[in-house]
């Protein structure tokens, strides 16, 4: 794939711009906690300068197109067959922390499917890609997800997601996480599901499962791996969707492997 089509050139030039105003801020982050400010209001309107910049660049381009964002955006366009998902800082508390872990991300759905995607990573400056059928790209280079057979020698992702005061879903992840550590597995939460999806489809990640998360957090990073010829199911090992809430992902042996150990049938 030697261009972009009009739809990612769209959406690369709103995260970069939306990528350069949360580096701005991410660049204040020392100086925050210094002078003792709200953290929370802090990323709340860094959260929301980035969103705003997103859906003014978009709807300057598609202004006939509908939204869904994790900052409340939620436009019915004039054209009910296109929509945007859009998270505009995931991985907020990495960010508030000083932990170069984040990214802004977007995808376009088509009559309820997603069709192009792309997260950037503003600090690392690496756009993750995908359209439908054309496979999942960094830049100019193609992704696969690994071939990886072995789980013992994998990297897995485990991600708690929204469920972290949920007693039950914390005992379940506990203890998948000792199974998981148990076989020699590196075990890891990188705490930004959208960056950690498109990891996975560039092969830096085995294998990944999130206990819930929104649709923002996946809509993109569903296409990402799967273009990258990975496998995205729910917690029924049926295909995942923007709306299943929990999710398991990675090469097909490592997908089958953590679900196996997690007793998912």
């Amino acid at each position: 794939m030697s261009t972009f089509s009009p739809n990612l050139n769209v959406m690369i030039k709103a995260l970069d711009k939306a990528g350069r105003s949360l580096v701005r801020d991410f660049n204040e982050v020392e100086k925050l906690q210094i002078a003792v400010k709200s953290p929370g209001d802090f990323v709340s309107k860094a959260d929301k300068r980035s969103e705003e910049i997103i859906v003014e660049n978009l709807q300057k381009d598609r202004p006939d197109w509908g939204f869904l964002g994790e900052e409340g955006t939620n436009i019915k366009g004039s054209d009910p067959s296109h929509r945007w998902i859009i998270d505009p800082l995931d991985g907020t508390n990495n960010f508030l922390h000083g932990v170069p872990h984040w990214c802004v991300t977007a995808a376009l759905e088509k009559n309820g499917e997603v069709i192009a995607a792309v997260t950037y990573d503003p600090i690392r400056q690496e756009t993750f890609r995908a359209e439908k059928g054309q496979g999942a790209f960094m830049d100019r280079t193609r992704l696969r997800v690994t071939g990886r057979k072995d789980f013992k020698q994998a990297m897995v992702g485990l991600d708690a997601g929204y469920k972290f005061r949920d007693d039950a879903a914390m005992t379940q992840y506990g203890n998948l996480w000792k199974k998981a550590a148990a076989t020699g597995a590196g075990v890891r939460y990188f705490g930004a599901m959208a960056l950690d999806m498109a990891y996975v489809a560039a092969g830096r990640i085995d294998v990944l499962m999130n206990w819930d998360v929104r649709p923002w957090d996946v809509a993109a990073g569903i296409l990402l791996v799967r273009e990258a010829k990975g496998v995205v199911t729910d917690w029924t090992l049926k295909p995942a969707s923007v709306d299943s809430g929990g999710f398991l992902l990675g090469n097909p042996d490592m997908h089958r492997a953590l679900a196996d150990l997690a007793g998912l049938k």
